[in-house]
């Protein structure tokens, strides 16, 4: 067993049942998520997925991690971030079955999106069914402009190096 536990700083915590901090995540994409606002997990709970309080959704992969988390080469791997919503994510799931991310958010909105790439299929109440088998199609809602964000395997999480400028004044220039 294990706990989830998503915060104001973007982290995400999971522990174990005893109350054990177990791992601290931080997303390392290009654009901030800002604070987490919900967390949801695959019945198997090898898929980890949060969303912002900024309307993004990142996705996890933690199979490795729970199968030995005592082992270090065993990492949480990052892989994709999408933006799916314009304002705060409420509510996420993943739907195994038909392999979809049902997302809803305070503007009133409940979108579909693929799981595994974060392309979107659509919203709920559109005049079109759902074409859930063609991911080659790249559109966005119209409160949306930017495409998913594949993470590689070789990205690292970037220190900050910390560089002092010292103001000193220069008489001769």
């Amino acid at each position: 067993p294990l706990l989830a536990s998503a915060h104001e700083s973007s982290c995400i915590r999971l522990w174990s049942i005893q109350g054990n901090l177990m791992k601290e995540l931080l997303p390392f994409s290009e654009h901030p998520s800002g604070p987490l606002t919900a967390l949801c997990t695959d019945i198997f709970t090898k898929i980890l997925l949060a969303g912002s309080k900024k309307g993004h959704i990142i996705r996890w992969n933690i199979a490795s991690f729970l199968e030995d988390s005592q082992n270090k080469k065993n990492e949480i791997k990052e892989e994709v971030c999408w933006r799916a919503h314009a304002t705060k994510v409420v509510d996420l799931l993943i739907e195994e079955e038909k392999n979809v991310v049902v997302t809803a958010s305070i503007d009133g909105s409940v979108r579909l999106w693929h799981a595994r790439t974060g392309y979107y299929f659509g919203y709920f109440g559109q005049a079109r069914k759902f074409e859930l088998s063609d991911t080659s199609r790249l559109i966005l809602p119209s409160d949306v402009n930017n495409f998913p964000a594949i993470i590689r395997e070789e990205s690292k999480h970037l220190e900050k190096k910390k560089v002092e400028y010292p103001l000193m004044l220069d008489r001769d220039k």
